[in-house]
């Protein structure tokens, strides 16, 4: 049984500290982000000429940290449910994550309120809005399109992650009384438990895609958080097997085949990619209204292609020769310190670089985007040494020691 156990516990994924893969995840999806907004708004994704369309799939990167932030957040919540152990206080829990995400952002409010908002800055409902991150829920704001003002209009998958971070405790306590009600059962029981609740959770996203078209299109519920259920319960069924890992050799030798097969689940995120990036998936332009069936496979092809992407690097055993040096060499690592100011600051510096430019919808992705990405990450750099990186020390002078594995397989 001992040597089962070490077995398991060396197969099994980290579920703890700091893991540099995953760095170079959130820079994959930072990076795709970028690409898919310099192209947009040099209207390379309209043109018709060759493939340019392809760089409609860069929106894969919003699904992508919406897994990630499901996986490292409910993570906690997971191990509480499997392993018996104390879940986390929410009181603490949203203080790291407005201390996490709220000064670098108001940074960037306040910078795009005195430059490109300068009209609006007596506007006192504009910047409180902007502030509380609940901009794309104003019915009549004077910004044109439903994402909020242009030189901000990727913060409406913020707006989103904020209701998330709300929402998790309530969420993940619904979760726990469900997979331990009646006997419990055993650490396997809970987990299928978990994994059909979350099921059920995905589920609700297509749902909601239904309300948004009875009984017409309501384009702003498609920027709202039940619409991307899906894409958080992708990361938080991944957070359940990475714990039952540590429990179960089973499960542990499950991750090991799925981290194992990275090639070939990276070949079908690249296929869904495609797909992704079709009118199939979405309308190309904001301007042509989608349908249900578009907005719904929006929903599925993105969500399983980021599942593809993410799940051979989180369900992978620390130390994986082929995704350690891919994700987690030093450039990626630094990427993806600093891929949350890469994702604020783009937008800004893309439409404002375009409006001076006067080359709006008529720019070169080959020539613009080098320069516009070398911007973000200077800004996106500044951001994380100057406001992120003190914020974050601050904020874990505070913090209690913990644990470096709170969750290990049984040792006999």
């Amino acid at each position: 049984m001992k040597s089962a156990a070490k077995a398991a516990e060396t197969a099994a994924p980290p579920i703890s500290g700091h893991q540099d893969t995953f760095d170079g995840i959130r820079a994959v999806a930072a990076l795709c982000v970028l690409v898919f907004h310099v192209a947009s708004a040099a209207g390379s994704v309209t043109n018709p000429a060759g493939v340019r369309w392809l760089y409609n799939g860069g929106q894969v990167g919003v699904p992508i940290f919406f897994a990630l932030s499901g996986l490292l957040l409910y993570r906690p919540w997971a191990a509480a449910v499997l392993n018996g152990r104390p879940a986390p206080r929410a009181g603490e829990y949203l203080r790291k994550r407005v201390f996490r995400i709220l000064p670098a952002y108001w940074v960037l409010v306040v910078v795009y309120m005195f430059t490109a908002g300068r009209d609006h800055v007596g506007d006192p409902l504009t910047w409180a809005s902007l502030l509380t991150l609940t901009q794309t829920y104003l019915p009549d704001a004077w910004w044109n399109g439903d994402l909020g003002p242009a030189h901000l209009g990727q913060i409406w998958s913020l707006v989103v992650e904020a209701a998330w971070y709300v929402a998790l405790p309530f969420t993940a306590a619904i979760l726990a009384w469900y997979a331990r009600r009646g006997r419990g059962g055993d650490v396997g029981v809970r987990a299928r438990r978990l994994l059909t609740g979350i099921g059920v959770y995905a589920a609700l996203s297509l749902a909601w895609t239904v309300v948004m078209f009875v009984p017409e299109r309501h384009s702003q519920a498609g920027l709202w958080l039940p619409r991307y259920f899906a894409w958080f319960a992708i990361g938080m069924a991944l957070a359940v097997v990475t714990v039952w890992a540590r429990l179960d050799d089973r499960a542990a030798v499950l991750c090991r085949a799925v981290s194992d097969s990275w090639a070939a689940c990276w070949t079908a995120a690249a296929m869904l990619y495609v797909v992704a990036a079709t009118p199939a998936a979405g309308p190309l332009t904001l301007q042509t209204p989608d349908a249900f069936w578009t907005a719904a496979l929006h929903v599925i092809v993105l969500g399983l292609c980021a599942a593809a992407l993410v799940a051979p690097v989180a369900l992978a055993p620390a130390g994986h020769p082929a995704l350690g040096p891919v994700l987690g060499n030093p450039v990626m690592r630094f990427l993806g310190r600093i891929s949350y100011g890469v994702f604020l600051w783009q937008l800004l510096i893309i439409v404002a670089w375009y409006e001076a430019a006067d080359r709006g919808l008529r720019g070169n992705v080959a020539t613009d985007l080098p320069l516009l990405a070398a911007a973000s990450i200077a800004a996106a750099s500044l951001s994380y040494y100057l406001v992120e990186r003190p914020v974050r020390a601050l904020t874990r002078r505070r913090d209690p020691a913990r644990p470096q594995d709170p969750v290990r397989a049984p040792s006999s």
